[in-house]
C-alpha cells in the first residue's frame, strides 16, 4: 500500500476546503445533470457531488488551477459517475444474475436515459480520440454550463477558439448520433 505524497496530502486538503466554498454550485451542477433522468432517479443530487468529490480528491491539483479548471474537472466526474451509474443499470437490464421482471413505463423512461448517455459517452469518446481538446470543450460547456469566457481559461485557449470548437463538436455528436432524424 503506498502513502499519498505530500503534494497529494496538500491537494487533497486544498478541495476539502474549497468544497464549502463551491457546494451549492456544484449542486446547481449536479441537478442539471440530472434533470434528465426523469421518474426513478438512481441518484440523488447529493449523491452525484459526493461521487465526484471523491473522483476530484484522488485526481491531484485539481483546487490549485482555478475555478474554471476546477467546475471543468467536476463535470467531468459527474459525468463518469453517471455513465458508471447507466452502465450498471444496462447490465442490471441485461439480466445482471436476477430474476427477469417486466418492466413499467417509468423503467423503460430511465432505460431509454441511460442508453441516451451511453450512446453520448461513446460518441465522446471517439471525439476524445479524433479531438481531445473539443472533448474537453463539451465537458465544460454542457456538462458544467461553464460559458466560452471560462472555458477558455479552463483549457487554455482562445474564446473565439472554444467557439469554433463548440461548433464542430455540436454538430459531430448531432451526426454521430443521428439528431434530428425520423424515428
Amino acid at each position: 500500500m503506498s502513502v499519498p505524497s505530500r503534494d497529494h496530502a496538500a491537494s487533497t486538503s486544498d478541495l476539502d476546503a474549497l468544497l464549502p466554498v463551491v457546494l451549492a454550485e456544484l449542486r446547481v451542477l449536479a441537478r442539471r445533470q440530472l434533470s434528465a433522468e426523469r421518474a426513478q432517479q438512481t441518484l440523488q443530487t447529493t449523491d452525484l457531488v459526493h461521487e465526484a468529490y471523491l473522483r476530484l480528491a484522488g485526481s491531484g491539483d485539481v483546487a490549485g488551477r482555478g475555478r474554471a479548471y476546477f467546475f471543468a474537472a467536476a463535470a467531468r466526474a459527474m459525468r463518469q459517475v453517471l455513465v458508471d451509474a447507466a452502465r450498471r443499470r444496462g447490465a442490471a437490464r441485461r439480466g445482471g444474475g436476477v430474476a427477469l421482471v417486466t418492466l413499467g413505463e417509468a423503467d423503460a423512461s430511465v432505460d431509454a436515459y441511460a442508453d441516451e448517455l451511453l450512446a453520448l459517452e461513446q460518441a465522446l469518446a471517439e471525439l476524445e480520440a479524433r479531438d481531445p481538446r473539443r472533448a474537453r470543450v463539451v465537458e465544460c460547456r454542457f456538462f458544467a454550463g461553464l460559458s466560452v469566457e471560462e472555458t477558455a481559461v479552463a483549457l487554455g485557449v482562445s474564446p473565439r477558439t472554444v467557439k469554433g470548437d463548440w461548433a464542430f463538436a455540436r454538430a459531430w455528436l448531432a451526426d454521430r448520433l443521428d439528431v434530428g432524424a425520423p424515428r
